[in-house]
This record gives structure tokens, sequence and C-alpha cells, in this order.
């Protein structure tokens, strides 16, 4: 049984103050306006798994709280599951980081995972290439660890190739054509294990958006790609046959790193004639499709955080949402800023609500639900 959050207290960790939040097994759900620090509760979770943030190129001056006495932020923190609770803390400064479980020091990061729901996501996955390509290799990589070296190695060959290439000297010639049969090898093995993940995720995908959506639609990822089905001989041969054109021009013209994927919604490019609507419940049937193919592979489910992504989604699809997470038994942190499906998220049973006001915890209650009846009830404060 994987560790779920209990308990996370914060210090100097951006505008929040130092509240011990008290979290739901399963679903917590944080309210709040706009600019008022729900995203920054969802990046502390974050961190605290992964030691980074979901968010690009940030570094310990954006994290730090500009009202801090001292220049370092804390993380404490309490892991529970079905046999055991255990204390998770970390120490951050400028220019070092430390973190401990149980008191103990700790190099390697807990076992657990995150799956983050930005509400851009959906937007950049249909519209940008790039976005959809580190998707898809970000989440092979978080299931199978030798794809992720393949592919580093992969990228590397290329970037001393496309070095050697714009040199363009003709001593360079046979070192070129060693790292093709290298990068022939990557190449078929990466094209196979995409194929393999996109085949996996394909009946998920399609379940999860008929479950959680109530579609009749049919859904599907595909991969666009030059090297589909080819062998490392095949792709070697490929890059034999425009070798000559790659010294003139000065770079590597092809690769598995310009593949795309596609939605295909009933067998039409999604981002051409689908709603944004649309589009955004194809992007998150495919996320919960990763989910629970995730669960398939290592028995549990990574930890859920959901950024407001109420947008472009009507009422009944959020009722749909909310069913989804109910049935569901991993751990999910979702905010909204959304009065509407505020009101959704607040008739769940038994989950957790946190309402932030400026960084301040104002309030941390569970609806349960007795004869007929609610009634709110307030969560004790603790120290650790």
């Amino acid at each position: 049984m994987p560790y779920k959050l209990s308990k996370l207290q914060l210090t100097n960790f951006r505008n929040l103050d130092n509240t011990v939040l008290e979290f739901n097994e399963n679903i917590n759900c944080i309210f709040g306006q706009n600019g008022n620090g729900k995203t920054n509760i969802l990046e502390a979770i974050y961190y605290l798994i992964n030691r980074k943030s979901f968010r690009k190129n940030t570094t310990f001056p954006q994290m730090i709280s500009v009202d801090s006495e001292k220049p370092e932020i804390l993380f404490s923190s309490l892991l529970k599951d079905d046999f055991s609770n255990k204390t998770y803390s970390g120490k951050l400064s400028a220019s070092e980081s430390s973190w401990y479980l149980d008191n103990e020091i700790s190099k390697r990061k807990i076992t657990l995972d995150t799956v983050f729901i930005n509400p851009f996501d959906s937007y950049a996955f249909h519209s940008v290439p790039s976005f959809r390509r580190e998707w898809i290799d970000t989440h092979i990589s978080k299931i199978n660890k030798k794809y992720k070296t393949i592919l580093n190695k992969y990228t590397q060959s290329l970037r001393f190739r496309n070095t050697l290439l714009a040199k363009r000297p003709d001593q360079y010639i046979e070192q070129i054509k060693v790292i093709d049969i290298q990068i022939a090898e990557y190449t078929c093995f990466i094209s196979e294990q995409r194929d393999i993940f996109l085949s996996e995720i394909k009946a998920y995908c399609a379940k999860t958006f008929k479950k959680v959506f109530h579609e009749s639609h049919e859904l599907e990822i595909k991969k666009e790609s030059k090297f589909n089905s080819l062998n490392v001989k095949e792709i070697h041969q490929i890059y034999i046959d425009n070798l000559e054109k790659d010294v003139i021009i000065g770079k590597t013209r092809y690769g598995i790193h310009r593949d795309d994927y596609v939605f295909h919604f009933d067998g039409y490019n999604s981002y051409e004639f689908c709603s944004l609507g649309q589009q955004k419940m194809s992007f998150l049937s495919l996320i919960f499709a990763y989910i629970e193919l995730f669960r398939y592979k290592f028995n549990s489910y990574p930890i859920v955080l959901i950024d407001d992504v109420s947008g472009e989604l009507d009422g009944p699809r959020w009722k749909n949402l909310i069913d989804y997470l109910k049935d569901k038994n991993f751990q999910v942190f979702i905010t909204t800023a959304n009065q509407s499906f505020r009101e959704e998220l607040e008739r769940i049973e038994s989950s957790t609500k946190i309402l932030v006001s400026n960084g301040e915890i104002e309030k941390i209650w569970t609806l349960k639900i007795m004869r007929g009846s609610s009634h709110n009830g307030s969560s004790p404060r603790i120290n650790f």
C-alpha cells in the first residue's frame, strides 16, 4: 500500500503561512480567489515529493517568501499507509537542500509519484508539437526507466552529430557514420516503446473518456513518424542515404525527435475539428488513462494534483469528473476559483475542504453526511 500525504507544514514557502494542513486520503478541495495561494499549495506538495517545482526554471529566490526572517524554506510532513506513519521533512537554502525520512538523512526521493494537471496544458498539447513530444516522453520515462536512459543517449548522439555536421570538414565523415549506427539502434528501441505505450494507453483512454464524460465519441491518440515499423538496418539506411545532404546543410534534418502525436476524435484531428471543451475532455481523458496505466504497472496510484481545470467544461461534465474522482482510490488535490464548481466540490462527502485567502489558511473542514443531514466541523490544528 503506497503512502499518502496526511499532514504538511510549510515555512517561508511563497506567500503561504505556516498553518499545518491536514489532508484526506482521497479528495482534498482547495478554494480561493485567483492569486491567493491555491496553486502554491499544489507546488509545495509537488516539490516535497519530486524535490523540484512543476514551474519551469524556478529558483530558490522565486520560492522563498518575501517576508522570511531566515533565508531558508522548511517542509514538514507526515506520510501514512494502512500500517505505518513516517515523517518526511526538508530544508532548502540558496546553495543546498537536505531531506530527512524519520529524522534520518534521505538522499533518494520518497517512493511516491505525482501527476500535475495544469489548466493550460490542454491547449498546449493540442497546439504545440514540442509540448506533445515532451509530454509523451516524460510519461513513458516514468513507467520505463530504460526508455529514459536510451532517450538521453539518443539526444546526446544527435547533438554530437549536429556539432560535427556544423563544422563540415571531411575528416568527421567516418565518425558521423559510427554515430549513425548508434542512432539507428536508439531510434528503433524508442520507436517501439512509443508504440507500446500508445497501444497500452489506447484502451484506458477510450474507457476513461466514456466514464468521465459519458461521451459516445471515439477517442484515440496516434503517432506520426517516418520511422514507424522500421528495423535497425532500415533506419540506418535512411541515415546513409541522407548523409550527403546533411553535410551540405550542416545539420540533421530528420529523426524521432520530430515525431508527432495527434488526437483523433471520431477519426478527425481534434485540434482542427473539436471545441475547446472537447479538446480539454480529450486531454483529461489521456491523463486519467495514464494514471490507470501507472496503477497497472506499479499496483499503486500516483498523487494527483489538479489546478483549476473547470474552464471550458460545463456543469454536467464537472459532475462527471467529480463522480469519477469519488470512485477512485488515489489521493487527489483539486483547486478552483469557480464558484459553481466549488459548490459541486463542497457536496463531496468526507472530502477535506481548504479555504485560502492571501496565503493564509482561513478554514479547513470536512463535510460528513449523517442520517440524511449535513454539518460542518472544523479540523483540529496540530503541531509537529
